[in-house]
């Protein structure tokens, strides 16, 4: 039978073989030496006041000079003084990860002798070592005996010759020491193992597997409940414990609530708090709000067998599901390891999430707040020019307008748009579909720009839009007084408009699409949502009643009104032809309307002697716009591509400015083209920033002109890795590239850390200036 020592080895061999260091020069557990074959040691007396201690060290093994390396005499009658330990090969060590001092090939240690009872004539010694086998496994700390025979008194016989020494393994480093008295040495010559008393051996050591069993399983949302079981006469370290999420879920450790251990005098580490049979530990974990998610949990642990072995430090990972999550969970981010500060700044809660944790936990109150929140949207660039279109539909009626007919027009389109944003919310929330995205299509922006075009030519007076006479005798009967047709065209109106002018992800709609995707409630979410538009269509209704109330009901004033708001239609029709169009085109369009205006106004007439005040002011108005209109030709003529800042390439002292392109953003557009710009930053020791954009997405556009390239934004992403997904196709990789990250549409701008690890709490949505910008860039760079 295999001695206990030579299990634990076998035992070792097989865990070690799972580091790297052990792949690189693997060997099976069989293979593996017993320790006093390949660290042979003896031992004998110079005289009675030096022993020496040798060992005969096997090629590619090598002993240790640490805190291991103990020498102990038990027999009564000797005091031993301070052994003499030549010094070693100092170097660094793989298997340990540190400078160390080893022994090749042979050791000698000598060992003084202090006093010595004139009747002692020989002594047990226990010698504890490690050794290792270079690059691939380290013994345990092992200790053998020594029965060393002592020359005679000096008043008995000289001895010619040292004499004999005898070695002999112990149990193992644990092994307790052995009583026997010193007439085990009686007969030494004949055997010197005779007498030793050694304890029987102990049953096989278990393998780690067997002896610690690690299981873990999601409690709730934000709670993982592990459990480890150890075996009866084994126990596991309570300070060793440590807790890590292994994937790239972006998931993070939070408090983790260790139980009381009992305290135990252990060889190795003094009075230490152990756990005995099994124990259950509450791990909380911090993460955003979102559906079930699988995880996988690394534990780190290290136990040892009662009164025997230890073993290697442990480390193993299982996979556990977490139940959907309404809201995020948690706000300081922990490092790896047993409830460690890890000093890092709280993580922040952004404004969707707190929304969404609002809605789940105080519906009533949030749905208050989404009312309030799309009254704010409604001046943003993404619904402010839902006006013009509003507008024109009211102003379209002519003289038939009234107070009254202008709140119910409005009141429609406000709750057909309020309805598609909403159905078109609940689904992107259920199914991850942006449908506003899917209207984003060339083709169908310019049908919807030619539709505002023909809108304003009509109000400009040179036709008038209105269906054929037989089908307008048939809807009349219909419709009666109430015009019902008109009605149903305007909520088609508004059902584009939601579909076409706004598709922008806002922090209201995305709180509200998480609530969705994460709990399943449709209906809570859509509440949310419609309250949002409603919010939303609060100020278009005020403007079309005002619109009704205020406008002329004839004369050349309803004319000249009229062509306002056709103009604020050409100038809509523009904007949306700036997502398909180039900057430069659209400099040139934004010119020739401008100089149209001003001529329109009376810019090129003279002005008859004893006009009036207004006649000159509209003329002035009128000059004002050709100047605005010719300084958009020649910016568009010298290059220029941003029709707010006409002459910026006039400006460039090299005729050419910074762009987006051409900025320290780098593109990607898969998910392997992600994980690989990520990969290389981290190699580099940065981490990254992601900005999903497109072309159609305005306030991407704000952000890309107005914070990116703003000089103290520059300098703090300098310190990242800035990628930037152009997902203005919406084709399938990009859509594949937003599944992965749970995004519904631009703008959203995600962060990752030097380990590659998505920071979800610093996750952004909308717009924001180069102040809020720049604040929430340095909190990110203080958690990396």
């Amino acid at each position: 039978m295999k001695s206990i020592q030579t299990i634990w080895v076998c035992v070792a061999a097989a865990l070690l073989s799972l580091s790297a260091t052990f792949q690189a020069n693997a060997i099976e557990a069989d293979e593996v030496q017993d320790y006093e074959d390949v660290f042979i040691i003896s031992g004998q007396a110079l005289d009675r006041s030096t022993v020496e201690v040798s060992w005969d060290i096997a090629k590619g093994y090598y002993l240790y000079n640490n805190r291991f390396l103990k020498f102990t005499v038990e027999s009564a009658g000797v005091v031993m003084g301070e052994p003499v330990i030549p010094p070693g090969e100092v170097s660094f060590d793989d298997l340990l990860g540190e400078e160390v001092e080893k022994y090749h090939s042979r050791l000698t240690v000598s060992i003084p002798l202090l006093a010595v009872d004139a009747a002692v004539d020989g002594l047990r010694m226990k010698v504890r070592s490690q050794g290792c086998l270079e690059n691939v496994l380290c013994y345990p700390p092992t200790e053998q005996v020594l029965l060393v025979g002592l020359p005679a008194a000096a008043s008995a016989a000289a001895v010619d010759e040292p004499a004999e020494v005898a070695a002999e393994p112990a149990e193992s480093f644990l092994s307790p020491p052995n009583d026997a008295s010193d007439s085990v040495f009686s007969g030494l010559n004949n055997n010197p193992l005779s007498g030793l008393g050694l304890q029987d051996e102990q049953d096989p050591a278990l393998d780690a597997e067997s002896a610690f069993v690690y299981e873990a399983i999601g409690l709730t949302p934000d709670t993982v409940l592990v459990r480890f079981t150890a075996q009866p006469g084994y126990y596991l370290y309570r300070d060793k414990f440590a807790f890590s999420i292994a994937d790239d879920s972006g998931f993070q450790i939070g408090e983790v609530s260790l139980p009381e251990g009992v305290i135990k005098d252990d060889p190795e580490f003094g009075a230490v708090q152990v756990i005995y049979d099994q124990v259950e530990i509450p791990v909380k974990i911090n993460r955003p709000a979102g559906p079930a998610t699988t995880i996988s949990m690394r534990a780190e642990f290290q136990g040892c067998r009662d009164g025997d072995i230890c073993y290697p430090p442990q480390s193993r990972i299982v996979s556990l599901e977490l139940p959907a999550a309404a809201a995020p969970a948690g706000a300081v981010v922990a490092e790896p390891g047993p409830l460690a500060d890890s000093g890092k700044p709280k993580a922040p809660v952004s404004e969707q999430d707190r929304l969404a944790r609002l809605l789940t936990e105080h519906s009533g109150k949030a749905i208050f707040a989404f009312f309030i929140a799309g009254i704010l949207l409604a001046f943003t660039p993404c619904v402010f020019p839902m006006v013009p279109i509003l507008s024109g539909i009211i102003m379209g009626q002519g003289e038939r307008l009234t107070t009254a007919r202008a709140f119910w027009l409005s009141l429609v389109y406000v709750l057909a748009m309020a309805v598609t944003y909403t159905l078109a919310g609940v689904l992107a929330g259920l199914f991850g579909q942006n449908l506003q995205a899917l209207f984003q299509n060339p083709w169908i922006l310019s049908f919807f720009v030619l539709i505002f075009i023909a809108l304003a030519l009509s109000m400009f007076g040179f036709y008038e839009l209105q269906l054929p006479s037989r089908l307008q005798t048939r809807l009349a009967s219909a419709s009666n007084e109430q015009q019902g047709g008109q009605f149903w065209g305007v909520a088609v109106m508004g059902f584009l408009s939601a579909l076409i002018v706004g598709p922008c992800v806002a922090p209201p709609l995305m709180a509200a699409l998480i609530v969705i995707g994460a709990s399943g409630d449709a209906m809570l979410g859509g509440s949310a949502l419609f309250a949002m538009s409603m919010g939303m269509g609060v100020p278009l209704i005020l403007f079309g009643v005002s619109a009704g109330k205020l406008a002329p009901k004839a004369g050349p004033w309803m004319d000249a009104v009229k062509a306002v708001f056709g103009v604020g239609l050409l100038a809509l029709a523009i904007w949306m032809l700036e997502r398909i169009l180039p900057g430069g085109v659209i400099m040139l369009l934004w010119g020739l309307l401008a100089i149209s205006c001003g001529v329109y106004l009376g810019a090129l007439e003279r002005i008859p002697e004893g006009a009036s005040g207004w006649k000159r002011l509209w003329k002035s108005a009128g000059l004002v716009l050709i100047l605005l209109g010719a300084l958009e030709l020649v910016g568009a003529a010298a290059g220029g591509d941003y029709w707010l800042r006409p002459l910026q390439k006039l400006g460039s002292s090299s005729g050419q400015v910074v762009d987006h392109e051409s900025s320290a953003f780098r593109r990607i557009k898969s998910v392997a083209d992600l994980d690989a710009a990520v990969s290389q930053a981290n190699q580099q020791g940065k981490g990254a920033m992601l900005d999903f954009y497109a072309d159609w997405c305005v306030e991407c556009l704000r952000m890309e002109r107005n914070t990116f390239h703003e000089p103290g934004v520059q300098a703090l992403l300098a310190e990242l890795q800035p990628l930037q997904a152009d997902v203005t196709d919406h084709d399938e990789t990009d859509q594949a590239l937003m599944r992965k990250f749970g995004i519904i549409g631009p703008p959203a701008i995600l962060f990752f850390d030097r380990n590659g690890q998505e920071m979800k709490p610093w996750r952004l949505v909308g717009y924001f200036t180069p102040e809020e910008f720049s604040e929430h860039l340095e909190s990110v760079l203080a958690a990396q």
